[in-house]
Order: structure tokens, then sequence, then C-alpha cells
């Protein structure tokens, strides 16, 4: 039984198609993925920022006592 040339192009046409998809999809992805990190990024400077401000409100500990308490 001879193959079927004609079946064989449609199909590869069908993958290549589903391939255009696959990738369409791994970019929105990728891009989801970046925005993702950016406010990981932004999130953790904010973080920093407030332990900043939060150390500067706080009086300084005296190292002599925090090793008296312990």
């Amino acid at each position: 039984m001879p193959i079927d040339v004609e079946a064989l192009k449609a199909e590869r046409e069908d993958m290549r198609s589903a391939l255009r998809e696959l990738e369409a999809e791994q970019r929105k992805l990728e891009v989801s993925q970046k925005k993702l990190r950016q406010k990981e990024i932004q999130t953790k400077r904010t973080i920093e920022a407030l332990d900043v401000l939060i150390d500067l409100q706080e009086p300084p500990q005296d190292s002599s006592a925090a090793t008296a308490s312990s």
C-alpha cells in the first residue's frame, strides 16, 4: 500500500500550525513571566526600603545590653 503523499502534506501543515500556536503561547508566557519577575524585584526593593525606614526610626540597640539579656 503506497503512502498517501497528500495526507502526509496535510498532516505536516497541521503540525506546523500547531507549532505556530505553541510558539505564540510561549511568547505570551515569557512576557507574563518577565512582568512577574519585575513585580517581584520591585516588591523586594520596597521591602528593603521599608527595612531602612524602620531601622532609621528605631533607636540603636546597645550591643552590650543585647548580649547581657541573652
